[in-house]
């Protein structure tokens, strides 16, 4: 990281004159310019996944996981009376690693096939390239969007797979005055360094869950604009499906300080690169069940990514593979099912966690049921 951190990137300079003619900026807007800005930002200028780039995610792990999402939508599908045509919608789609091995599990049920309309959300013109090509084979007809919003209206499947954890997201720090938003400034040293607003946030402390507000001093909170949240919610409710969302974070709203970065599959500093290292912060599924609900769209769960998978039937899968595979690849078969499965140190099945929205229409969604 030095060789990025001890020169003057574009992106800070920018964040530096804002902050100069500003003042200190919210903690959510500083997450926003680093991962989104159109010219530096993040996610915008390069693919950040596999061992090349900065981080992994469960796709890009083993097959095993974006059949068995590929499963769970065709089972979707057939609940909703197998409409003609079908909008499936993949918010932050990576490389299209996870929709290509999904579409690929589902060619046992032509008929879903046929219904598709494949729909990804992604901001990243690099990520975009990726997936076209990831997806090239798969004959359906595909449209890019930035925004759930932008997607036509009509029933649809979405699937959202650590996508939330990188929406940018808002700090407050309790004092004993009250709690106050925290920001980023500049500090007698020069540097960016972590500050709080002049004035406490008024109204805030009573909207707050009970556990966070007998949190000590010091403690921090975060929170998220409820907007995609909402939108999802709403349009299960309006036109029908259901939606699957698998990220890390907790099942119920706490205090805690997650904001971090990474590059090249290691922790960073948040404010040492701008633009050059990813941030993100741990999903609140309490807030974001809430918000789907409110508009309409039932939610289920959470529950573990471990219990998502096997209630799908990932042990079953694990084994046809093994079965038609050489041993080095069933030592790599099984390692991949511990990482996805297991709750040791690295790996995903306890951390990460799914939750389920669908239309009361379907009734409980499949791999819920418990």
């Amino acid at each position: 990281m030095s060789d990025v951190a001890t020169d003057m990137l574009p992106l800070e300079a920018d964040i530096r004159r804002r902050i100069a003619a500003a003042g200190p900026m919210p903690v959510g807007e500083y997450m926003a310019i680093c991962l989104g800005d159109p010219d530096y930002g993040y996610y915008r200028t390069r693919d950040p996944l596999g061992a090349g780039g900065d981080f992994i995610t469960s796709p890009e792990i083993s097959q095993m996981f974006g059949e068995l999402i590929g499963l769970w939508m065709a089972a979707v599908w057939t609940r909703m009376d197998q409409p003609k045509r079908i909008a499936v919608i993949e918010l932050g789609p990576g490389r299209g690693t996870l929709m290509n091995d999904a579409l690929r599990a589902v060619k046992v049920l032509p008929a879903f096939r046929a219904a598709v309309e494949l729909h990804l959300v992604e901001i990243s013109p690099a990520l975009q390239q990726q997936q076209q090509q990831t997806l090239a084979d798969q004959k359906v007809p595909i449209t890019w969007h930035d925004s759930l919003a932008d997607v036509p209206e009509g029933p649809a499947i979405i699937v959202a797979n650590e996508f939330f954890d990188a929406l940018p997201v808002n700090q407050a720090v309790k004092t004993d005055s009250g709690w106050y938003e925290r920001r980023i400034g500049i500090d007698s040293g020069g540097h960016l360094a972590f500050t709080v607003a002049d004035q406490p946030l008024q109204g805030f402390e009573p909207l707050l869950p009970p556990a966070v507000r007998a949190a000590p001093v010091g403690a921090i909170f975060e929170w998220r604009s409820e907007t995609e949240a909402m939108e999802l919610g709403r349009r299960i409710a309006r036109d029908g499906g259901a939606a699957l969302v698998i990220d890390y974070g907790h099942a119920e709203s706490a205090a805690g300080d997650t904001l971090q970065a990474v590059a090249h599959h290691a922790y960073a500093d948040v404010l040492g690169a701008p633009g050059r290292v990813d941030l993100t912060a741990h999903v609140d599924f309490e807030a974001l069940a809430r918000s789907a609900d409110a508009m309409g769209a039932r939610a289920y769960g959470p529950i573990t990514q471990g219990q998502l998978l096997r209630q799908l039937g990932i042990k079953t899968r694990a084994a046809k593979l093994k079965a038609h595979t050489s041993s080095p690849g069933a030592i790599g078969i099984d390692a991949a099912f511990a990482r996805l499965t297991g709750h040791g140190p690295g790996e995903m099945g306890s951390l990460f966690k799914a939750v389920a929205f669908a239309h009361p229409a379907i009734g409980i969604p499949p791999a819920f049921e418990t």
